[in-house]
Parts: C-alpha cells; sequence; structure tokens
C-alpha cells in the first residue's frame, strides 16, 4: 500500500485537474462564440462564466488546479527517462502543457488581476481594446494560447478514454467537437474583435468605454509586465530544476550498478536501475506494445518474466487490477510497472501494433488454445465454367448473393463463417457451446444452406444458365484455435489435421456426387441419426486409419431439429455398413 497511494493519487490529481482546467477552457470558448450573434450577447453570456469561475470555491479550484497540473507536468519531465524519444502525441500534450502558463500569463495578469488589485472593469470591452485596438498581435498569440490549451486537454482526454469500451462510439461525436468548438470560438472572439475595432474609430465611444473600464495606469501596466516577468522566470527555473534533476538521478543510478535485461532471442539491454521494462525497450529500439503510453492503464505492455521474478517487488494495486482484467497468471507483470534491480528476463506478450480493444479481457480461445469444435467447408460446383464469358460485374454480383445466403445460414444457425476462400467458405461451430451443440448447429446450417440455395438459384434463373450446385464437408475433432494473422488482416481462425480433414471431406462431395458429406464423429456428436444415409469408408491424405463417413445426396434432407432424435442400436449398425 505505501507504493500504490501515491501513483494513485498523482494519477487522480492529473486526471481531476485536467478536467476542471479543459472544462474552463471549454467555457471561455462557448463565451467567445456568443460574439457571433453581438457584443450584447458577449457580455451577456460573460456574466455567467464570472457566476461559475469567480466565486471563491472556484477560484481556489481553478488556479489551485493550475498549479498542480504543472508541477505534475514537470514531474512527468523528471520521471520520463526517454524525453527524445516519446511518441509524438505523447511529446505534443507534455510541451503544449508546459506552454500554456508563459502563453496565458499575460492575459490572467491583464484580466483577473488587474480586475482584483487595481478596480479594472475587464469586460469583453476591455479585452477586445486591448487585444485587437492596442496590440492586434497579442490577440493572435492569446488566440493560439487557447489553442493550445485546448490541444492539450484533448489530447488529455484522448489518453483517458480511448482505452474504455464506449469510447468507439463516442469518438464521432467527440471529434467533431474538438474541432468545431475551438473554430466557432474563435471566430466569435475575430467576429468581436473587428466590431470593437470599428466602434473604436468613434473617438466619443472609445472615450466613453474608456472611462466605464478605467484601464490601469502607465505605472500599474508596468508593474503587471514585472510580475509577468517574474512568472516567466520562475516557469523557465522550474523546468530547469526539473531537467537537472534528471541529470542528478542519472548520475547516482549509475553509481549503483547496471541491470541486464534479456529478451526472446538472447538480446540484451543494460540499464540502470529504477527505468522500468518499457522505457528499456523503448530506449534500445526493441517494438513493445503500450496503448497507454506506459501509464499502467492498459495492460498492452505485460511481459511474461522468464527468469528473477522473486527479486521484483509485488504489484501495486492498480497493477493488480489491471492484470486481472486479462486474467493475467501470477508470472505476467505490466513492463511500465516494474523496475528491475536485478537481472531480469523477459518476454512481451502482445505485437507492438496493438490496438486499444487489446487492453480488455478475451476469451480465451483468442489467445490460442486447443479444443474440439465442428470445422464445415462449403465449395461452389464448376463456378469456373459458369463465369466464364460473364462480365466481372455479373460474376460479383453472383458471389455476393451466394456469400451472402450461406454466411446468413451459417450465422443463424449458431456458427462462425472464419473465412471465404474463391468461391468456399470455411466455418466453426461449437467454439463456445462444445463439441455436441457445434455438430448440431453445423448440421442445421447444412441443412438451411442447401434449402437458400434453391431459393436462390430460383432468383437466378434469369441470370444463369445452370443452378449453382454445392458441395458441404463437416467434420468435428480437436483444432487449435485463436486470432492469427499480421496487422488488419488478423482474425480468429482454427488450424490442425481436423480442419484438414474437413476440407478432405469437402472434396469428396464431388466423387460422390452429392451436396453433403459429413464424418461418422459429427453424427455421434450431434446425437442425430443418420442411418438411413450410405456409408462409407474413405482415406483421407494426411490421416493413418480410415475416415467413416455420412452421404447426403441433398443437404437440405438432413433432419429438421424437431426430428434430429438421438442416436439408438438402429443407427450403430448401420454404422457398419460400407
Amino acid at each position: 500500500m505505501i507504493r500504490t497511494a501515491p501513483f494513485l493519487n498523482i494519477r487522480r490529481l492529473r486526471l481531476v485537474t485536467g478536467l476542471v482546467l479543459f472544462t474552463y477552457v471549454l467555457t471561455h470558448f462557448l463565451n467567445h462564440a456568443a460574439g457571433l450573434m453581438s457584443l450584447a450577447a458577449l457580455e451577456d453570456v460573460r456574466l455567467w462564466f464570472l457566476w461559475l469561475w469567480r466565486n471563491p470555491v472556484m477560484t481556489i479550484l481553478l488556479y489551485g488546479s493550475l498549479v498542480i497540473h504543472f508541477l505534475l507536468a514537470l514531474w512527468a519531465v523528471y520521471q520520463r527517462r526517454r524525453l527524445l524519444r516519446m511518441p509524438l502525441a505523447e511529446a505534443l500534450q507534455l510541451i503544449l502543457g508546459l506552454m500554456i502558463v508563459p502563453l496565458l500569463g499575460q492575459h490572467v495578469l491583464g484580466t483577473r488581476l488587474a480586475a482584483e488589485l487595481y478596480n479594472v472593469t475587464d469586460s469583453y470591452v476591455y479585452v477586445l481594446l486591448s487585444l485587437w485596438y492596442a496590440d492586434p498581435g497579442n490577440g493572435i498569440r492569446q488566440a493560439i494560447a487557447l489553442v493550445v490549451a485546448w490541444i492539450h486537454g484533448c489530447l488529455g482526454l484522448f489518453f483517458w478514454l480511448r482505452l474504455r469500451p464506449v469510447y468507439a462510439q463516442l469518438q464521432p461525436v467527440l471529434y467533431a467537437g474538438a474541432l468545431l468548438v475551438p473554430v466557432v470560438g474563435l471566430l466569435g472572439f475575430w467576429v468581436a474583435g473587428r466590431d470593437i475595432v470599428e466602434l473604436a474609430r468613434d473617438p466619443v465611444w472609445l472615450q466613453v468605454a474608456l472611462a466605464d473600464i478605467e484601464p490601469p495606469t502607465d505605472a500599474e501596466i508596468a508593474r503587471l509586465e514585472s510580475i509577468r516577468r517574474l512568472i516567466n522566470a520562475a516557469f523557465a527555473g522550474a523546468v530547469a530544476i526539473a531537467l537537472l534533476a534528471r541529470v542528478v538521478r542519472g548520475l547516482v543510478e549509475r553509481q549503483r550498478g547496471l541491470v541486464r535485461l534479456t529478451y526472446p532471442g538472447g538480446r540484451e539491454v543494460t540499464i540502470v536501475p529504477g527505468m522500468s521494462v518499457l522505457e528499456a525497450s523503448q530506449l534500445a529500439g526493441i517494438p513493445h506494445a503500450s496503448v497507454c503510453g506506459g501509464r499502467g492503464r492498459c495492460s498492452t505492455c505485460r511481459v511474461r518474466v522468464d527468469r528473477a521474478l522473486d527479486t521484483l517487488p509485488p504489484p501495486t494495486a492498480q497493477e493488480r487490477t489491471v492484470l486481472a482484467r486479462v486474467s493475467a497468471p501470477p508470472n505476467v507483470r505490466l513492463a511500465c510497472q516494474i523496475r528491475p534491480r536485478a537481472d531480469l528476463a523477459v518476454t512481451p506478450l502482445l505485437p507492438a501494433n496493438v490496438g486499444p480493444a487489446a487492453a480488455y479481457g478475451r476469451p480465451a480461445h483468442t489467445q490460442g488454445q486447443e479444443q474440439e469444435i465442428a470445422i464445415m467447408f462449403a465449395d461452389l460446383r464448376n463456378f469456373t465454367a459458369l463465369a466464364e464469358g460473364r462480365l466481372p460485374y455479373d460474376v460479383v454480383f453472383v458471389l455476393n448473393r451466394y456469400f451472402a445466403a450461406i454466411g446468413q445460414a451459417i450465422e443463424r444457425a449458431g456458427g462462425r463463417v472464419d473465412k471465404f476462400i474463391g468461391d468456399g467458405v470455411m466455418a466453426l461451430f461449437g467454439i463456445d457451446a462444445g463439441p455436441a451443440n457445434g455438430a448440431r448447429a453445423a448440421l442445421a446450417a447444412a441443412r438451411a444452406m442447401g434449402e437458400v440455395m434453391g431459393e436462390l438459384n430460383t432468383a437466378l434463373r434469369h441470370d444463369l444458365d445452370r443452378p449453382l450446385r454445392i458441395g458441404i464437408g463437416i467434420h468435428v475433432g480437436p483444432a487449435i484455435i485463436g486470432e492469427m494473422g499480421y496487422a488488419r488482416a488478423t482474425s480468429l481462425t482454427a488450424i490442425g489435421d481436423a480442419v484438414n480433414t474437413a476440407s478432405r471431406i469437402e472434396a469428396l462431395t464431388k466423387d460422390y456426387s452429392a451436396e453433403l458429406v459429413v464424418s461418422e464423429q459429427v453424427a455421434v456428436a450431434a446425437g442425430v441419426d443418420l442411418s438411413a444415409f450410405p456409408t462409407h469408408m474413405v482415406e483421407v491424405r494426411g490421416r493413418r486409419e480410415p475416415l467413416m463417413v455420412r452421404v447426403l445426396a441433398r443437404a437440405a434432407d438432413v433432419p429438421a431439429p424437431a426430428q434430429m432424435a438421438p442416436r439408438g442400436s438402429g443407427a450403430s449398425s448401420a454404422a457398419g455398413q460400407t
């Protein structure tokens, strides 16, 4: 618990203070947007803005959040060991966050502090006269400062929300808001500034406006300017201290000796004690997943500790929570949270290009396991001949109708379309329900496919010279299931002898001129009596022993679900026929 509390407090402080500051910038932009209507509307909305932010409680919350958030940015500068190799988005967020203080300092001093110290009426007339009339360049700088603060806040929200399942649904709305809010706000600010410049051309109006404002005197402006320089000097000094502390820390750590990390393939990386495994990977140029940027939120950087696990301190409560989300075993740790003090051997568990979805626990079969399932292969017969002489558009049209029909039949039966291969399809059944349910679902899908082929041929009778014919093969057996592939081509699939056997069985439909051939294992697993259909012992390439199969001339002849009676003695005796 001693190690847990500071980490959690820093994380929560960064989130809470960041949300307070982001809300302030958001309401500031919304106030600016009122300038699109009129100066009067701008002032009216400003009254609500002041009611929200200039009461004692919100004043303390706002400026306390600003100071704490800045100190946390300095802490990030000190803590991160790879400032020059940070991902672009993280580096941009950190740099923009540090820029906020010097960029907005002058604006805060000229408005809030001037109002508090010198009774200046810091209305929008005062602000716009200062920024667009007296010093237009300053108006542009303040607009840039607000955009900098907005982008910093949006990046922070992105890093916080992207790991949450709801983010994918909210993403279009959030992106639209991130773009429209500053655009509309700056347009309102520009329109109001243009109007003020026009009004200021009238000396009488300008004299009255200045009298109402009571702007600061030259001496007061000089004092405000000295405060601004003091703030900038303190800012520069604080950043310098953080950078100097990094250098001192490095020297102290090197006095303690070095730690050797061993990666798969025997690659070794030497680091100073206190550096995390994730930082070591990034400094050494070793691809390593980290969706949350090393904040201990996403679990994608997790590694298996292959040697010297006992030299690591136990995981914090935060790390345990994240690891529990993905059901990680005891020898799996978050690379961003372990800071080895002794030699260690680790293996990264996820590809470096994984996305936020990998941060959440997934079914075990997606990560690779062997289980017994039903596998179906289906293929169109003589489609090459049917496609000859047809326009490519016509071929694609027919194939898409065919794929849609059989795909829907498979999914309605509870199967999963694995892939389309040319004019064929591979489907898996029983991944979550077991081999018995999978075999029954595969037979039900075959029956539905036989029926929809008849309907499809009727619908395409004017487009085809001859009806489409299909061959289906089904087998039940153990297969290795997992998400396989590369980058966007990754998908859940199955490999193994049972898959190859199912493919060979589908090829037998050509030899028997039948629509459906199933192995006897399918009938046994499904508990279905198929004794009415011919049985054959066949040699299957790749198998040492012959395989018993059932041949159905029409897939639609598979017993309907209500007729699928359990196998009895009659079915068992029929199994011996050849």
